[in-house]
C-alpha cells in the first residue's frame, strides 16, 4: 500500500481521539499507538480508493470493504480484530462529539479468533530457573527479586518496570499496581519468597546501584536508571540459558504459570481475576482450559481405558481340549436315551 500524506482533518480527529483516550479514558501508550497505526493505515486505503471521502461521509460498506481487504492480504484474524475494535471506537467517539452525523462502524462485526491455550511452566522448571541466578552481585540480587515477584503476584512486564518504592507494602505484603490496563489501580499479595528476595535487594543490592538522579523505582538497570521490558526478556534467555531450559522463557510466561498454578492449587476465577487486573472474566477462563487440557492429559495417561495407554490384550483362553465320544449302542436309539 502506497504511502501518502493523510488530509489534516483525519490527522485532526485522530489527535483528538488519542486524547481522548489518554485523558479521560486512562488507557496505555501502547493502546494508544496501537490505534494510531489501524487508524492511519484505514485512512490512507480510503484516500487510495476513494479520495473524495471525509471522516464525515465514511460508511459501513468503506468499514467492511477495508477489513475484507486486509484479510484478503493475509492479515491474522487477531490483527484484524485489533483494527475493527479500533475503527469502532474512533467512530464511536465522532459520533458522540458531533464530528460526524452517524456512527458507521456501529455494527461493524470482528472475527472470532481461536484462542491459543497460554504456555506455562512447571514449578520445578520455575525453580530451576530461579536456582540459576547467582545472588553473590547487585544484579544478582535485582534480577532474583525481579523473577520471585513476576511469579509470586502474576504481574505483567511493564507493570514490574512501573513499580516505585512506594507502591511496595512489606509490613501488608502488597504491591500496589497503577500502570495495568486503563490505569486501573489493584494491590496484589507477595510471597514470602518473593518479599525475602526484594528485602535483600533492597539491603544490599540496589544502594549499591542508585544515582543521584536516579528515580523511586523499585528496580534499576546498572546505570540507575528505569528497566525496560526489552531488558527483562533479555534477561529471561540469559538465565533460562543458564538453567539449560530448552523451552522459550520470556516474561509473560510467569503471569501464565502464576494464574495457571493458582488455579490448580484450587484458588477461583474471580480471585485470580482480580490479581490479574482482567476487566473480563472471561480472559481470565483461558486457563481453565489450561488446566482442562491438564487433566485430560492425566486422564489419557494413568486410565487403564485410555487411548494413550497401549492396549492391553485379553487373556489367551485355555485350550479346549476335545474327548473321544462314546460309540452308540446300534440297539439303543438316541431317543430312548
Amino acid at each position: 500500500m502506497p504511502q501518502i500524506e493523510l488530509p489534516n482533518e483525519s490527522l485532526s480527529l485522530i489527535d483528538n481521539f488519542l486524547l481522548y483516550l489518554d485523558v479521560e479514558r486512562g488507557l496505555s501508550v501502547n493502546y494508544q499507538l496501537s490505534c494510531r497505526r489501524s487508524l492511519e493505515v484505514f485512512f490512507v486505503w480510503l484516500s487510495n480508493h476513494f479520495p473524495e471521502k471525509s471522516p464525515a461521509n465514511v460508511t459501513h460498506a468503506d468499514i467492511s470493504e477495508f477489513l475484507a481487504h486486509r484479510k484478503q492480504a493475509g492479515l491474522a484474524s487477531a490483527s484484524i480484530k485489533l483494527e475493527a475494535v479500533a475503527l469502532r471506537v474512533f467512530f464511536r467517539f465522532l459520533a458522540s462529539r458531533k464530528y460526524i452525523p452517524t456512527d458507521p462502524a456501529i455494527y461493524v462485526g470482528t472475527p472470532r479468533i481461536q484462542r491459543n491455550l497460554p504456555p506455562t511452566l512447571s514449578i520445578t522448571t520455575i525453580q530451576l530457573f530461579l536456582n540459576s541466578i547467582p545472588t553473590n552481585s547487585p544484579r544478582g540480587l535485582r534480577d532474583r527479586a525481579i523473577f520471585e515477584l513476576l511469579y509470586s503476584s502474576g504481574l505483567r512486564a511493564s507493570e514490574l518496570c512501573a513499580l516505585r518504592l512506594e507502591d511496595y507494602y512489606p509490613e501488608e505484603g502488597f504491591v500496589r499496581i497503577a500502570s495495568g490496563k486503563g490505569a486501573k489501580t489493584r494491590l496484589v499479595p507477595v510471597g514470602s519468597q518473593a518479599a525475602n528476595a526484594i528485602e535483600e535487594w533492597l539491603i544490599a543490592g540496589r544502594p549499591q546501584i542508585v544515582r543521584p538522579r536516579s528515580g523511586s523505582h523499585l528496580f534499576l538497570s546498572l546505570r540507575g536508571k528505569p528497566l525496560t521490558p526489552q531488558r527483562l526478556w533479555q534477561l529471561c534467555k540469559r538465565y533460562a540459558a543458564l538453567a539449560g531450559i530448552s523451552q522459550n522463557v520470556f516474561p509473560h510466561l510467569f503471569r501464565h504459570s502464576f494464574a495457571s498454578h493458582l488455579l490448580n492449587g484450587g484458588a477461583d476465577l474471580r480471585t485470580i481475576q482480580e490479581m490479574l487486573g482482567h476487566a473480563d472474566i472471561s480472559t481470565t477462563q483461558i486457563y481453565t482450559h489450561v488446566e482442562t487440557e491438564r487433566l485430560r492429559s492425566l486422564h489419557h495417561l494413568h486410565h487403564p481405558r485410555s487411548r494413550l495407554r497401549p492396549a492391553i490384550p485379553p487373556p489367551t483362553p485355555p485350550p479346549i481340549t476335545t474327548q473321544p465320544s462314546s460309540p452308540i449302542n446300534p440297539t439303543t436309539s438316541p431317543d430312548n436315551s
